[in-house]
């Protein structure tokens, strides 16, 4: 097991992004979802870094990255990102992005192109959140998603009370102890909340089918799905990205609950690029 060295890169005047980093050879970057910090893919990094050179990010705002009054979008995240990948010279990078770090992976192929990407796996989050188009792939209706934004995410305890109910109900399949719970909660809580419901946003009026079909049409790229919509997931896809392979595996967050089966499917698709 490789050891996890920890650095910033200044991607913006005053905006340092924190990271994590194992391992040598091909680089997997992984970015984490909505107000989320690197400290979500350990077992990405402890069990991944013997093969592969692997970085996990901190957006900006996110657990120990700069917090800052304005840039808390995902198109303004997709600038850093690729700016965060010239900084480091990495120019075959497969961008791993989970929930909505799969907007991130799309806004940095909308900011900057694909010509550092050498491949995209995106964890379980539709290019497009809301849909006037019956049978698309949603986060949800627009009356869930209005209530998550007005009526959960105005204070701190909202945000709690959010995640909680995301992670028991969505997130992971088994009953979580009381630790496990505390620990998934404090790792969003490290994003203020004002800065959450302003990615919120962001993310629930997000389009970018069209950066989408882009990276689809011009590097490998895998979806992994969550069991309890991959059904109408895997349509979506088809339609939108033909060439995208899909594979399903648990609940939103598979690669935590079921860390090595999902390794492995890292270590396949990597393996077959």
């Amino acid at each position: 097991m490789a050891q996890i060295t920890t650095g910033y890169v200044e991607v913006a005047p005053g905006v340092e992004l924190f990271y994590r980093e194992a391992g040598s050879g091909i680089p997997l970057v992984f970015i984490p979802g909505w107000t989320f910090s690197s400290a979500i893919f350990e077992r990405q990094l402890t069990g991944l870094s013997d093969r592969y050179r692997v970085i996990a990010i901190d957006p900006r705002s996110q657990g120990r990255s700069t917090k800052t009054a304005a840039g808390n979008t995902y198109g303004v995240h997709g600038v850093d990102i690729g700016t965060f990948l010239q900084k480091m010279d990495i120019s075959d990078a497969v961008l791993v992005g989970w929930s909505t770090g799969c907007l991130e992976a799309f806004a940095t192929v909308r900011a900057h192109g694909v010509d550092r990407i050498k491949g995209f796996v995106g964890i379980d989050m539709s290019p497009k959140a809301l849909s006037s188009t019956d049978g698309d792939w949603v986060e949800g209706s627009i009356e869930e998603i209005a209530e998550v934004s007005t009526d959960m995410l105005g204070t701190t305890a909202g945000q709690k009370g959010f995640v909680e109910f995301y992670a028991t109900e969505v997130m992971v399949q088994r009953e979580l102890n009381p630790e496990e719970l505390d620990w998934i909660t404090g790792d969003s809580l490290r994003t203020p909340t004002w800065v959450a419901q302003s990615l919120w946003g962001s993310a629930m009026l997000s389009d970018y089918l069209k950066e989408a079909t882009e990276l689809d049409a011009a590097r490998p790229t895998l979806y992994i799905l969550a069991e309890h919509w991959a059904e109408t997931a895997r349509a979506f896809l088809q339609t939108h990205m033909p060439k995208t392979d899909t594979q399903v595996l648990g609940g939103h967050m598979m690669f935590w609950e079921h860390a090595d089966a999902f390794n492995q499917v890292i270590v396949d698709f990597v393996e077959g690029l």
